[in-house]
């Protein structure tokens, strides 16, 4: 059943690919979207899966999760990819045990992200493990690892300059622009898509370019309506976008359609345009690509921009890096003390059976004349059991803890 408890840690995997050994077009076969993560999680039991999430970004494509074995998610992940199986195998990495928590801890850091220390990662990754949660896929082991993740990546937020300053993709968009358009002057901005990314892309272009001259239209049409009122912008519903498309200089693409949505037909024969394209897969038809009055920028263009910033978060490394070997030994000692639980209430019964068995009452109370109270014996069971979990945290020496828990009780 989803959500079945896994206590071995070594059979926990990261299976992906990213920007390391894939371009934007290859990532793109293997994105998955939210109705394709829905398939997914209908399929994991035949799969042998109880507990995974999936994050899906503009730089990669992994699945997290406890079974038998790696192929196992490969195979249910590439059942909604349009990629094959056996080119995600060859491209993919893939690691287990304390190195896949390791590379978790460094995704959420923004230590593996395109853009060093890019924070958006964050948000997505708290987006796949809610939407796992709420199918049940999400078991106790999974749920405190992915929570001691968010609470390192907060740490070193807030206490290193690992995301100092403004550089992430979807303000290395508003420098792009800012570096090759000369003048915003009556140039009008079309933003496609007002999810997080979309969001953040928005508030940078009236931040930083100074405009408003600029409409949103997003597939649900009231989140666009709520950002437009937000910022003081126009939007439009989605059945005006070739006219707006038309008009538009500048087209900034944030959306996680499985499908181009700009397309040949809306931009041939029209003026010059650049287009700024911040999905995976690319949310532009190839045909309008490589029109001559278009310019394409992808993720991958986006992530060459070096500055300043970027230096000073690269000497922030270190620090992130002692903050998460701290935050993994915690998850491992928890992990520990978990596998000990069915030991530690085993011997709890078999303690609370001696002290009510006739023949350890005659043996042990024989010379008082009244027996200990209840709450005296359940304080002193516990005791015990403290104790034991103390030692077998430090060196568990198996039967060994058994025979002194015994003996410390009746001593």
């Amino acid at each position: 059943m989803p959500g079945q408890q896994h206590t071995d840690i070594g059979t926990f995997f990261i299976a992906g690919i990213n920007y390391k050994k894939s371009d934007v077009t290859i990532r793109g076969q293997y994105a998955i979207n939210n109705e394709q993560y829905s398939n997914l999680l209908s399929l994991a039991s035949q799969f042998g899966i109880t507990q995974f999430f999936v994050l899906s970004t503009c730089n990669r494509t992994e699945i997290y999760g406890f079974a038998d074995n790696a192929e196992s998610l490969c195979q249910l992940l590439c059942t909604q990819t349009q990629g094959s199986l056996d080119n995600f195998i060859a491209m993919s990495y893939i690691k287990k045990g304390r190195k896949a928590i390791e590379h978790l801890f460094e995704v959420a850091a923004g230590l593996d992200s395109q853009i060093l220390g890019d924070y958006e990662i964050i948000g997505q990754i708290k987006q796949a493990f809610k939407f796992s949660k709420q199918y049940n896929f999400i078991g106790a082991y999974l749920e405190r690892l992915v929570n001691g993740v968010l609470q390192s990546s907060k740490t070193i937020k807030n206490t290193t300059g690992l995301s100092g300053g403004t550089v992430s993709v979807s303000f290395a968009a508003i420098q792009y622009i800012k570096e090759h358009v000369s003048s915003l002057e009556g140039k009008k901005i079309l933003l496609l898509g007002t999810g997080k990314i979309g969001r953040n892309t928005c508030k940078n272009l009236v931040d930083y370019l100074d405009t408003k001259n600029i409409t949103l239209i997003n597939r649900t049409e009231n989140k666009a309506a709520e950002l437009a009122t937000e910022l003081g912008l126009q939007y439009a519903p989605l059945q005006d976008l070739a006219k707006h498309v038309a008009e538009a200089a500048i087209i900034l693409v944030a959306t996680n359609s499985a499908e181009p949505v700009i397309l040949k037909e809306h931009v041939i024969n029209g003026s010059d345009k650049l287009i700024i394209d911040l999905s995976i897969p690319y949310n532009v038809e190839v045909a309008a690509q490589n029109l001559p009055n278009v310019t394409l920028i992808n993720v991958d263009e986006l992530s060459k921009i070096k500055d300043a910033t970027l230096q000073k978060r690269e000497a922030e490394v270190p620090k992130a890096k002692i903050i998460i070997e701290e935050h993994i030994n915690e998850f491992l000692s928890w992990h520990q003390m978990r596998k000990n639980v069915p030991v530690l209430k085993a011997v709890k019964v078999k303690l609370e059976q001696m002290n009510s068995c006739n023949l350890f009452i005659n043996t042990f109370y024989s010379t008082t004349s009244t027996l200990p109270s209840v709450n005296y014996t359940e304080e002193k069971i516990q005791k015990v059991i403290n104790g034991m979990a103390l030692k077998m945290r430090s060196q568990n020496q198996r039967g060994c803890n058994y025979i002194e828990a015994i003996n410390e009780y009746i001593a």
